[in-house]
């Protein structure tokens, strides 16, 4: 088995490369789907952000893993391989699992501590829970990572004065109006970027906030959430007319504001300066709207420049995190190789010894007279159980088990004798 990760990022590959690559709501399943059909891989996550596409896999094979997984992306999406291939990186086995670790930490965000990473990364999960395309061996790597990233934040000053994308988004509108004060604010979707644009918007000072997204609900529960309001989606170009400052943050496949209706709003506003920074992936603003006089459109590529000031006062604190990644990805690694069966009898029979010692020596202490003839009997006996009862399973490791399944087996007897605690798993308590 072989863990591999195969994706593009903010350092590898542009916008319009990440857009055409990733993964929306309604095709993610697909991909799963997919992913688990194409040959050799066993196992699946599908990490789709606005900075990065990545695939978490398990493969059967040991040669050409990467390869089936960059050919499936190329396939899924209608993109050759050869416009790909550059932007595309591949990790495996010990690396693949440090990388992991890494994006769970923030420590290969764009922004060096960004919080929202770990929950795009749990959600991920979640969704190949539901699908049913991970295994053994991802459910354990992700749990660590989990894991591994809470220890991050708890023992290195990482994620202190944390920042976001969103968070430069208001830093650079606060640069575009002298007095944010006095502005108004429309979160147009209503996902967890746009929530944290909010409480920024907030916390500087906006006047008001207004919010809309396609499920009105949602719209009602977040502006209540920040003393807003609440706007219909089919009114928000009706809201734009009194609105500064226009964060964009929605799941569509599209553009949600052309060029054609920017111009038609800009002449109902009398040319009034407004402020639009699109962080979709993919962008759901036309890029076009930017040529149109006072108005001034972002994207989310845009706001690196605004970021790398933060990422160098955190990069003495990113030392110690890697230092903590490390001891993670040796620890996974021990782990791992306890799935072939040789370390794993090993460490049963050693239990089960050390536990039959101990039980033999409370009760022989018990008992006064016994000769060493009658010890060595008991022993004996002791030993003969024991070994009879550990026999169907160490028997069963020992058999040619499907390639496939021989991880689960592994790890369910290790499970059963009580080889791994949930700690050395790295749950997400």
């Amino acid at each position: 088995m072989n863990i591999i990760v195969v994706g593009l990022n903010h350092r590898t590959a542009d916008i319009e490369m990440r857009e055409s690559l990733a993964f929306p709501g309604e095709r993610l399943a697909e991909g799963l789907e997919g992913l688990l059909s194409t040959e050799e891989i066993s196992e699946g996550i599908i990490l789709s952000t606005c900075n990065r596409v990545e695939i978490y896999s398990v493969t059967s094979g040991v040669s050409d893993g990467g390869r089936r997984i960059k050919t499936f992306l190329s396939a899924f999406h209608g993109i050759p391989l050869e416009k790909l291939e550059s932007a595309l990186y591949t990790y495996e086995r010990e690396d693949a699992v440090r990388h992991v670790f890494r994006v769970a930490s923030s420590l290969d965000s764009m922004v060096l501590g960004e919080p929202q990473i770990l929950g795009q990364l749990k959600d991920a999960y979640s969704k190949a829970l539901a699908m049913k395309t991970t295994g053994v061996i991802l459910n354990r790597l992700v749990k660590k990572a989990i894991s591994v990233a809470k220890k991050v934040r708890t023992e290195t000053r990482i994620a202190e004065n944390a920042v976001s994308v969103s968070y430069a988004a208001v830093e650079l509108a606060k640069k575009i109006f002298e007095d944010i004060h006095t502005k108004t604010a429309m979160l147009l979707g209503a996902g967890d970027m746009a929530e944290l644009a909010a409480r920024h918007l907030l916390k500087s000072g906006v006047k008001a906030i207004t919010v809309t997204n396609r499920t009105y609900e949602r719209a009602v529960d977040l502006s209540a959430e920040f003393k807003g309001r609440a706007v219909r989606w089919e009114d928000f170009l009706k809201e734009m007319l009194y609105t500064d400052i226009v964060i964009c943050s929605t799941g569509a496949s599209g553009y949600v504001f052309t060029d054609e209706q920017a111009r038609r709003l800009m002449k109902e506003r009398r040319n009034k300066p407004i402020f639009i920074i699109d962080i979709s992936v993919p962008r759901n603003i036309d890029p076009a709207v930017n040529e149109i006089d006072n108005i001034y459109l972002y994207d989310i590529d845009d706001l690196q420049g605004i970021v790398d000031s933060n990422v160098l006062e955190r990069k003495n604190e990113a030392e110690a995190a890697e230092g903590i990644v490390e001891k993670a990805v040796e620890t996974f690694l021990v782990w791992e190789r306890s799935l072939e069966a040789v370390p794993t009898i090993v460490e049963i029979r050693n239990r089960a010894e050390v536990i039959r010692r101990e039980e033999l020596e409370k009760i022989i202490n018990k008992l006064n007279g016994m000769s060493e003839k009658e010890k060595k009997m008991v022993e004996t006996l002791t030993a003969s159980i024991v070994n009879k009862i550990l026999h169907p399973s160490l028997a069963m490791l020992k058999e040619e088990i499907d390639p496939e399944n021989r991880a689960t087996y592994i790890y369910l007897v290790r499970r059963l004798f009580g080889l791994d605690s949930e700690e050395d798993i790295g749950e997400d308590n």
